[in-house]
């Protein structure tokens, strides 16, 4: 039963761990190719800010739901 449990919290562990890195990769590659198309056309500057915030917000709630989701698993 033990086992069990220890193999529940690595799971989760893992699961945390790449939904984390996931996140971060995304939000990456957001700022970059959004500082990329403002360096481009600067006067969409206010239109490209805005999208991308809200994706990035988008990324970081699927990360959220799969920490929940780990959590879940491990809790259960």
């Amino acid at each position: 039963m033990l086992s069990f449990l220890l193999l529940d919290i690595g799971l989760a562990a893992i699961g945390v761990g790449l939904t984390t890195i996931g996140a971060g990769i995304g939000i990456g590659l957001i700022g970059a190719n959004a500082m990329t198309a403002i360096a481009r056309q600067p006067d969409a500057q206010p239109k490209i800010f805005t999208t991308m915030l809200i994706i990035a917000a988008l990324v970081e709630v699927i990360a959220l739901v799969g920490a929940l989701v780990a959590l879940l698993v491990l809790f259960q």
